[in-house]
């Protein structure tokens, strides 16, 4: 617990730096900055109070490394959205609307299906042993891990 001060402390610098800077006028890259805060510190909660035998065995650049990819991102994102489980298939369409930007109804099913090729064999693995979500192959789906 005691590694998390610093980490605490570099995180309140960037938010109080964001509330500074962004004065009474919020603009979309302000909220994804603060998203971004907030995401960064959920996953260093999440590693902090996970179960494992050596809590020092994830160190910030390990959840830096993790963090670094957007899809990544993304899919904690959303998974934080629901707080429950969901099926890869549905997590990778809204994923894939994040990334465009565009609704589920307008993305291509091509486009889906590489997110989800991704999500499966890169970017879940890694969260998975994480610690971050868990996965059931059999039914597929994704949730956000218990703690």
């Amino acid at each position: 617990m005691a590694a998390s001060r610093p980490v605490e402390a570099a995180f309140g610098s960037v938010q109080s730096h964001l509330l500074e800077n962004d004065g009474p006028h919020m603009t979309s890259r302000s909220h994804s900055e603060r998203d971004c805060v907030e995401i960064v510190r959920t996953v260093l909660d999440w590693l902090d109070e996970a179960d494992r035998p050596d809590p020092a065995a994830k160190t910030l650049d390990d959840v830096f490394s993790l963090l670094a990819d957007q899809r990544r991102r993304l899919l904690l994102s959303v998974m934080r959205s629901y707080g429950e489980e969901v099926t890869l298939p549905d997590a990778a369409e809204e994923v894939a609307a994040r990334e465009t930007g565009h609704t589920v109804r307008n993305i291509s099913a091509e486009r889906v299906k590489e997110v989800y090729l991704s999500l499966y064999h890169d970017h879940l693995p890694r969260l998975v042993d994480a610690g971050l979500l868990e996965y059931d192959q059999e039914r597929d789906l994704v949730a956000p891990a218990t703690i």
